[in-house]
């Protein structure tokens, strides 16, 4: 058994000492007390920071549903009586005005939403390991599990650890390569209304309840159980602490549940559910538990591969990597933070359970910041935009629930608010589904929330052309848009049917000194226009609701059109009050060119310029999140050079970055995207904009090597998902040229590809060169209105390069496969 033992763990060190970590982060100091030093492991509802230090080790414990509170409401009482009134100030220019009113009347309930709240830490105590040797620890991407290793007193220690989503809890693993040497002692603490005690003699108990908030008392129960198993030795106890002493080795079990049901029930029994949890776990040994995780996690994780090329840089540790980024040559960090982020995903938002939330499933906090709520004016929508196309649609499910129940509770909200139908949100949600505004009215008059959400419905349809899915969400996809066409008034001026009260989210003009409030603001008309389009769109695919799709054409005829204002920008809003000066963050008006595809170079080269005269307005360094979102942005205008600087930028330390208004974004070391302070939405931001950079899907065709920089010359990628029901098996290019390219037709139909070389097909598929719109109907595209342009305007013809388009004809279930032509050989 000894030798066993030993032969594994020089198994061990040789891989790492072979420095494997193509898709790991990995260091070789401890986390110590910094959060943002640790690593996050999840099964979409457990959570865990692991800090890897060898005397305290310390593991932060989170449950998806521990938030302050319980079911409530926060619609106003008198905003239905106030709402004409701040209408006409509006229109009358008097904006401080109907902010000052609104924020009486409309933000008048107290209620702001509910917090996202830690369940504890698990500490585990190890005497005589403060010196230590040949320290090493990891997150290993391909197997979701975070390893720590050391020397000390002349005995090698390893501990491993992971969140199971088969089996539904967190467990530990301690060996030693000599036997009879893991002494420690295991105790919890939470910052929570909570006791810790003891079950036998080696259970610990944590049992609380989380905080009230706003006048709303808490209604959430949890409870985390805590198990330790060990080989050889013996395990004590007293009234909060578990001792281990003279084991081989000690598997720790964590559960932890709550009562949460759904947002109007929370009457489960939490001790039941974690028990169960504990229960089933420890039926199995632990190399049976580990290995149907790593299973069930490589299902979803080993569906993309991206390899853009690998340097000396990987012998470094990942905050070495982070900081030598900008300034030096490691294209596979690039890989490795993609890969990351789908990590991220997978791990804090699985099928059933939450959304993805601010900080993703990881908080520390009790009051976090914004308390790590869904801020839905963009940042829970950025979550999910890698979900489709990075081949992690089972990720989407819960956001697309959330839409669904926000559908029911937001119906209320805009009948008793607005005396309206169909259902709103403002820019903030939480786990009991609110649907009033939250905060300021500078930040929370903001009543798009349920149509930028509802994108989301609609796009998930155009990735898998289900038409019985489609049937499920479309209640909540025309709910969106029946409060648009009762909510839209129409303004003065030009006669446009226009939103208002409103705002361009969380910026306003120079000249209203402060105030954001307005009518028809640029990303509310994209909107309502995509919205409109959506629903037209769904109703003729499930023929009905053929009278309502006529109102909502009528209606989005009198939309404003987009405008290109005096300095060659596109507007944010409905006059030309943009200032060159303005950094802002938010770039909200640009929500037309991505995530929407209302913009396009090919489609509307004016508009398309002028977003690009408003992102260099803007500035490229500004929060973490905002970063990821420009990348995204300057891919779908083609500039690939320019995505890969915001790049850059995002993987730069945080602090680094300066110069702006919003400076201080970047990247900490664990990977953590920093706003600063640490927000999710920028790794997944990024994830998708690398995605945008190789292949885009928005606009009628699949467009391979899109926004292609020159420091990614050579590259490999595959498993990425395209609209229309279609999969890049595999896509390889040398020299900036396609070599190869497999696509694989899951729906059948027609595929338009543009490329950016001569391609023929090996198996004799006929390519076409195409004429008209697509005739695959998830292609078709609703046509942008032109542009109301200022006489000031100087726009300018965006270069791309020069690209091939071609059609061929699929069917279901094949696979197809093009190659680079050699212009001398054809």
């Amino acid at each position: 058994m000894k030798s066993y033992l030993v032969l594994l763990w020089m198994c061990f060190c040789i891989s790492a000492s072979a420095q494997d970590t193509q898709l790991k982060l990995w260091y070789d100091k401890p986390a110590g007390n910094v959060w943002e030093q640790a690593l996050p492991l999840g099964n979409g509802r457990l959570a865990a920071m692991v800090y890897g230090n060898p005397e305290k080790e310390c593991i932060k414990l989170n449950e998806a549903t521990v938030w302050s509170g319980g079911p409530n409401r926060n619609d106003s009482e008198t905003a239905l009586a106030a709402l004409p009134q701040v209408r006409q100030l509006i229109f009358d220019g008097k904006n401080k005005e109907a902010a000052d009113l609104a924020q009486k009347q409309i933000k008048s309930n107290k209620i702001n939403g509910m917090q996202y709240q830690p369940v504890g830490n698990l500490l585990l105590n190890f005497l005589g390991h403060d010196q230590f040797t040949n320290y090493y620890r990891e997150l290993d991407l391909e197997r979701a599990v975070a390893t720590t290793t050391y020397t000390a007193n002349g005995i090698q220690f390893k501990r491993e650890i992971f969140a199971s989503i088969p089996d539904q809890v967190i467990i530990m693993h301690l060996s030693a390569n000599k036997l009879g040497n893991i002494t420690f002692t295991a105790s919890m603490f939470s910052t929570q209304r909570s006791s810790v005690d003891t079950k036998g003699k080696d259970e610990l108990v944590l049992s609380g309840i989380s905080s009230d908030k706003d006048g709303v008392k808490s209604k959430i129960r949890f409870q985390s159980l805590v198990k330790l198993q060990a080989e050889g030795g013996k395990i004590t106890s007293s009234d909060s602490t578990v001792t281990v002493s003279g084991a081989n080795a000690v598997t720790i079990y964590i559960s932890i549940a709550t009562n949460f049901v759904n947002y109007h029930d929370v009457s489960a029994n939490e001790q039941s559910r974690a028990k169960a949890y504990l229960d089933k776990a420890m039926l199995k040994p632990y190399g049976q538990l580990l290995a149907a995780h790593i299973v069930a996690y490589k299902k979803y994780f080993d569906r993309v591969k991206l390899n853009l090329g690998t340097t000396d840089s990987v012998k470094n540790p990942t905050n070495i990597r982070i900081r030598d980024f900008a300034n030096g040559n490691d294209p596979q960090l690039v890989s490795l933070y993609f890969q990351f982020g789908r990590y991220l995903l997978i791990s804090s938002s699985q099928p059933g359970g939450q959304p993805a939330n601010l900080q993703g499933i990881w908080n520390d906090k009790q009051s976090p910041p914004w308390g790590s709520k869904y801020t839905i004016n963009i940042n829970t929508e950025m979550n999910y935009w890698p979900a489709e196309e990075t081949n992690l649609p089972e990720m989407h499910e819960p956001l697309i629930q959330m839409v669904k129940e926000l559908s029911v509770t937001g119906k209320e909200t805009a009948r008793k608010m607005y005396g309206v139908g169909g259902w709103v949100a403002h820019h903030n949600t939480d786990l009991w589904r609110i649907t009033g505004p939250v905060d300021g009215v500078y930040s929370g008059m903001w009543p798009s929330g349920g149509a930028w959400l509802s994108r989301h419905l609609w796009d998930k349809y155009l990735y898998n052309g289900d038409v019985e899915y489609l049937k499920s969400v479309y209640p909540a996809l025309k709910g969106a848009a029946e409060f648009y066409l009762d909510f839209l008034i129409e303004e003065p001026e030009h006669k446009w049917l226009v939103i208002s009260p409103s705002l361009s989210p969380e910026n306003g003009p120079v000249a209203y000194h402060g105030v954001s409030i307005d009518a028809g603001v640029t990303m509310d008309n994209q909107l309502a226009f995509e919205l409109f389009s959506n629903v037209i769109a769904a109703s003729k695919i499930l023929n009905t609701d053929h009278g309502f799709a006529e109102k909502l054409l009528a209606a989005r005829k009198r939309l404003p059109p987009m405008q290109i204002g005096q300095y060659s920008q596109l507007q944010e809003w409905l006059h030309d009050l943009d200032s060159p000066t303005d950094h802002n963050r938010h770039v909200s008006h640009l929500f037309g060119l991505y995530p929407s595809n209302q913009i396009s170079p090919y489609r509307t080269p004016q508009l398309a310029d002028a977003a690009r005269i408003s992102l260099i307005y803007r500035t490229d360094i500004s929060t973490g999140w905002s970063m990821g979102w420009k990348v995204n942005l300057w891919a779908r205008l083609l500039d690939g050079n320019h995505a890969y600087k915001l790049i850059q930028n995002q993987l730069t330390p945080t602090g680094v970055n300066k110069g702006s208004a919003n400076n201080g974004g970047g990247t900490y070391p664990n990977m953590f995207d920093a706003h600063p302070p640490f927000q999710i939405d920028g790794n997944f931001g990024c994830t998708a904009g690398i995605c945008e950079m190789l292949l885009q899907s928005q606009d009628g065709f699949i467009n391979l090597l899109p926004a292609l920089p020159d420091a990614w010359a050579d590259g490999e990628v595959s498993g990425l998902r395209a609209r229309g029901g279609f999969e890049i098996t595999d896509m390889q290019w040398k020299g900036g040229k396609l070599i190869k390219v497999q696509i694989k037709s899951l729906l059948g139909g027609n595929c338009r590809i543009r490329v950016p070389n001569v391609l023929k097909t090996q198996d004799g598929t006929k390519l076409k060169i195409p004429a008209g719109a697509n005739p695959n109907p998830l292609f078709q595209l609703a046509d942008t209105p032109q542009p109301i342009i200022s006489s000031r305007a100087n726009l300018k013809q965006i270069n791309f390069k020069k690209t091939q388009l071609y059609d061929f004809v699929t069917q279901a279930g094949h696979t197809y496969t093009l190659i680079y032509q050699n212009p001398a050989q054809r």
